[in-house]
C-alpha cells in the first residue's frame, strides 16, 4: 500500500455540521468531487459548493425514510476495493463503481437522542446503520481511503492535503482509522447499553465506550500514564463543569473531586448549606450550617490537618465569605453549582486553586453502573444508590433515641456510604466530629475516629472531643461488641448500624449495658 494516497473523490454525509462548508470548499478547491446525502447535501449546496446526489451514483433513490441510501455495491465497492488489485480494478470497470477515497461521516445522534429522554420509537429511528458501515468499510481499507469520524479531524486532513499536493500520509490514514473503529464501538456500546436497560435482566455481553477528554500529566504516580475518557452524559457532573481557574486537573484531582461531587449532592440545596472535604476519596469532613461559611468551617473543624491539599464541595453556589475562608488553607479544588462574582475574584490569586462549577448538582439516585477493571475482566455492579428513611429503621435497644440523635444519625448514614470500609462516622450537630476509614478491623477505624477527635480538640482548645455526645454510623454490622463499646468510651450515645451479625444479640445487650440508643438499618454500606 502506497505511503500518500490520491483523494479524487469524497463521500459526506454528517449529523454534525460544525465546519463542514468549510471542509468541502477545502476539498473542491483542490478538485475533489464532493458526493453526498440529504441534509448535508442541502448545506453544501447552500454554500455555493456542487455536489453529486448518492442515489444519482446508485441509482437508486433514498427510501425507507431514509434507512436505505448508501447500503449499496456501488457504494462499499468503492470504499473497499484495493487500488493495487488488478481483480478489483476490473471489477470496478465492469460494475461501474468509481472509487471514494475520503469518508466523512458523524452517526445520527443517538447518544443525545437518548439523553433527552426520547421515547422509544424515536430512539429506536436514531440507530444508524449506514454511517457506521461506511465509516468500517474505509476503515479496512485505510490502506487507501481516508475516513474522518471527528469534526476536530478535518484540520489535519486540509493540512495534508495542501501539505501532500491532494494526499493523505498512510500514518494520517491509519490513524483515522483507529478513532473510527473506536467511534463506532463506542456507538454501538451506547446502543447495547440502553437496549439492555429496556430488556431488563443481564446481558450476556458487555461493553464500555469513552471519548478522550484529557491526557493527564500522570496517574495515581509520576511513573504511571493516565487519560481522561468521558461516556457523553450530560448532567451535572465533573465531566461538565465548568473549570475557571487553576492548572489542569490531575487523575487523583478528577479522582477525588468526583467522590467530593457525589457526597455533597446527597444534600439538597433546599435543606440548607452542605460541604464535604475530601481527601484521598475519603471524607474528612462533613458539614450542614446555615450559612454556607458555617458549614465549611464546621467541616473543616473535623479534621483541619488532613483538609490541607483537598477537594471542597458546595451544594450551594460559592459565595465571598466561604471563597475568603477557604482562601485561608492550601485546596487543590473546590467544585460548587455556581460562584458569585465575589467568590470568582477572592480565587482568582490562589493560582494553585481549581475552581470548578456546575448547572446544578448529581441526582443522588440516578442508576448507574459501577465498573472496575480486574485481571481478565471487569466487575459491574449497579452504583449504590440505596437510601433508608427513618421510618425504615429499627430500635433494637430498650432506649430509643432522641430527635436530636435520630436527625444526626440519618446525617452519619448519609455520609457513611461515601467512606471507605470499614466506615466509622461520628456526628453531633449536624456536623461530622471524627472520621475513621479503610481500616482492616472495624474497631481500629472506631479508635481513629476518636482519636482524630481527641487530637482536635486539643488544636482547637476545646475541653472535651466533640465526639462527646455524638452518634455513630458504621457502613456495616458490628460484628463484636468491641467498637460500640470504644465507640461509648469516645462519648457516643448512639449508634446506627445495619444490623445482621450472628452477635447481634451481644451487641445489642452492651449498648443496653452502656444506655446507648441503637437502630439497625437493614442496609449496609460496603465502599472498596
Amino acid at each position: 500500500m502506497p505511503d500518500l494516497a490520491p483523494l479524487k473523490r469524497a463521500l459526506l454525509s454528517v449529523s454534525d455540521k460544525t465546519g463542514l462548508v468549510e471542509l468541502g470548499r477545502a476539498l473542491a478547491a483542490r478538485g475533489v468531487e464532493l458526493l453526498s446525502t440529504g441534509g448535508t447535501a442541502r448545506s453544501l449546496r447552500e454554500a455555493g459548493l456542487t455536489v453529486l446526489d448518492v442515489a444519482d451514483v446508485t441509482g437508486f433513490p433514498e427510501m425507507m425514510d431514509g434507512r436505505v441510501k448508501t447500503l449499496h455495491p456501488v457504494v462499499h465497492g468503492g470504499l473497499l476495493a484495493l487500488r493495487d488489485n488488478a481483480d478489483h480494478v476490473a471489477s470496478m470497470e465492469e460494475h461501474a463503481i468509481g472509487g471514494i477515497d475520503l469518508v466523512v461521516v458523524n452517526l445520527y445522534p443517538f447518544e443525545e437522542t437518548v439523553a433527552k429522554g426520547a421515547a422509544y420509537d424515536e430512539v429506536i429511528e436514531n440507530i444508524d446503520i449506514g454511517g457506521p458501515a461506511m465509516i468500517r468499510s474505509a476503515a479496512k481499507n485505510h490502506g487507501f481511503v481516508t475516513v474522518v469520524v471527528d469534526t476536530e479531524d478535518y484540520d489535519a486532513v486540509i493540512a495534508e492535503l495542501e501539505a501532500n499536493n491532494g494526499q493523505t500520509t498512510y500514518g494520517l490514514r491509519q490513524r483515522l482509522a483507529q478513532t473510527a473503529y473506536a467511534r463506532t464501538a463506542a456507538y454501538d456500546t451506547a446502543v447495547s447499553t440502553w437496549m439492555a436497560a429496556q430488556v431488563g435482566g443481564t446481558p450476556r455481553r458487555r461493553t464500555f465506550g469513552g471519548t478522550l477528554t484529557q491526557t493527564l500529566r500522570y496517574g495515581e504516580n509520576p511513573h504511571q500514564q493516565a487519560t481522561f475518557y468521558t461516556d457523553g452524559s450530560t448532567g451535572p457532573s465533573l465531566a461538565t463543569a465548568t473549570q475557571h481557574q487553576g492548572k489542569e486537573l490531575s487523575y487523583n484531582n478528577i479522582n477525588d473531586t468526583d467522590a467530593a461531587f457525589a457526597l455533597v449532592s446527597e444534600f439538597a440545596p433546599a435543606d440548607g448549606p452542605a460541604c464535604a472535604i475530601i481527601k484521598h476519596a475519603n471524607p474528612c469532613g462533613v458539614a450542614t450550617g446555615d450559612t454556607m461559611v458555617e458549614a465549611y468551617t464546621r467541616a473543616f473543624d473535623c479534621d483541619r490537618t488532613s483538609a490541607f491539599g483537598g477537594i471542597i464541595a458546595l451544594n450551594q453556589p460559592l459565595d465571598g465569605p466561604t471563597a475568603e475562608a477557604i482562601s485561608g488553607i492550601f485546596t487543590e479544588v473546590v467544585i460548587a453549582p455556581g460562584a458569585d462574582a465575589d467568590a470568582v475574584s477572592i480565587f482568582s490569586k490562589k493560582k494553585n486553586l481549581r475552581l470548578l462549577t456546575t448547572v446544578g448538582l448529581a441526582d443522588p439516585a440516578a442508576a448507574a453502573l459501577a465498573v472496575r477493571q480486574v485481571a481478565g475482566g471487569w466487575l459491574v455492579q449497579d452504583r449504590d444508590v440505596g437510601r433508608v428513611l427513618a421510618g425504615d429503621l429499627k430500635v433494637v435497644t430498650k432506649r430509643a433515641p432522641t430527635d436530636q440523635e435520630l436527625s444526626d444519625m440519618m446525617f452519619a448514614w448519609t455520609v457513611a456510604k461515601h467512606v471507605k470500609s470499614n466506615a466509622i462516622i461520628y456526628v453531633k450537630d449536624g456536623a461530622t466530629v471524627g472520621v475513621g476509614a479503610g481500616q482492616m478491623s472495624r474497631v481500629d477505624s472506631t479508635r481513629i475516629a476518636a482519636r482524630k477527635a481527641q487530637d482536635m480538640a486539643e488544636a482547637m482548645g476545646l475541653p472535651a472531643p466533640l465526639t462527646q455526645g455524638s452518634v455513630v454510623a458504621s457502613d456495616a454490622f458490628f460484628p463484636f461488641a468491641d467498637g460500640l463499646i470504644t465507640a461509648a468510651e469516645a462519648g457516643a450515645t448512639a449508634l446506627i448500624q445495619p444490623g445482621g451479625s450472628m452477635r447481634d444479640d451481644e451487641v445489642i445487650a452492651a449498648a443496653d449495658a452502656l444506655g446507648l440508643a441503637m437502630v439497625f438499618t437493614g442496609m449496609r454500606h460496603f465502599r472498596h
